[in-house]
């Protein structure tokens, strides 16, 4: 059974007359003439009395309600998608680490409420993990998370770079590690760590890192909040490690203060980073206002995060 034979009986119904509907559905009456009896053979039962008048047998009377609800619905389903593609969506959803939430994002988020007043910008903090699964289970638009490269190697994602930014130590102003300028792993592995909850991808490299190492570590306490990091930290000797962007949102606070770690041989002698994207999927990126937020995300998070704006902000 297909669209056109409904709608080809439909008009049939409606005029009463083949050569009517072939006119109104601008088609050859034979073309009509065979939609219906394709149609009549998968019901197997007649729809018309072929008369002068064609009109509806009992089989065309049980079928008639349907094929309007039926055809209806495809009417209402291209009106919505053709609304969709042409950028008039009623919300955009986005999910984003809580770090960006707090720095680099609002920026975007003001931009695109400025550009479309229309579209209802729906924001939630969600460790990566979660942010990439919600985005594949189709509930929100865009992630914005930690790369993690087997998660997001998939064709039907799109991912952009959005910076790279190094790990630090956060711990309290008066912590017995504040006088030192550079921090080993060794070094850290012997105060109780402050760590995100699982499913976010600091947990994850922490963890990795130790391991790197041959250094056990102790998670005493999980969180989900910078905020809530800061104050279990200005308390006594618990660490963290985190993201620059999240140590540059503590640095206001005098009671806590943040150090380097120092560069390993299981890095390449390098500064641990980390690398933060935009995920979306290929299809999303048709969609006016979905493919806007995208744009702005990539003007504007990357600059806020360039060497000289944290020479800016006294980092």
């Amino acid at each position: 059974m297909r669209l056109e034979q409904l709608q080809a009986f439909l008009s049939v119904a409606k005029t009463g007359n083949f050569q009517q509907a072939a006119h109104e559905c601008g088609v050859t009456q034979s073309t009509i003439s065979r939609q219906i009896q394709g149609l009549e053979g998968d019901l197997g039962i007649p729809l018309f009395h072929r008369s002068s008048i064609a009109k509806l047998t009992v089989g065309g009377e049980v079928l008639l309600p349907h094929a309007r609800r039926i055809c209806q619905e495809w009417q209402t389903a291209q009106e919505e998608v053709s609304e969709l593609l042409a950028g008039k969506q009623q919300e955009l959803c986005v999910a984003a680490i809580p770090s960006l939430c707090s720095y680099g994002l609002p920026l975007v988020l003001q931009r695109f409420c400025w550009s479309h007043p229309e579209v209802q910008l729906r924001v939630t903090a969600l460790g990566s993990d979660r942010a990439l699964k919600v985005l594949k289970d189709g509930l929100v638009d865009l992630a914005l998370i930690m790369q993690n490269r087997f998660l997001t190697a998939s064709a039907e994602l799109v991912v952009d770079p959005l910076f790279e930014e190094t790990i630090a130590v956060l711990m309290a102003a008066d912590h017995p590690l504040h006088q030192e300028h550079l921090l080993s792993w060794e070094a850290i592995s012997h105060y109780p760590q402050v760590i995100f909850k699982d499913g976010y991808g600091m947990q994850r490299l922490v963890h990795e890192q130790f391991s790197k190492h041959n250094l056990q570590y102790r998670a005493v306490l999980e969180l989900n909040t910078l905020d809530a990091f800061r104050g279990v930290i200005r308390q006594g000797e618990f660490i963290a490690v985190l993201p620059e962007s999240a140590v540059r949102l503590a640095s206001q606070d005098p009671s806590v203060i943040s150090r380097p770690l120092q560069p390993s041989i299981h890095d390449g002698g390098k500064p641990l980073t980390r690398q933060v994207v935009l995920v979306t999927t290929k299809d999303r990126l048709q969609i006016p206002p979905i493919e806007k937020f995208r744009a702005l995300a990539l003007e504007y998070i990357p600059p806020q995060f360039a060497p000289q704006a944290a020479i800016a902000s006294g980092r």
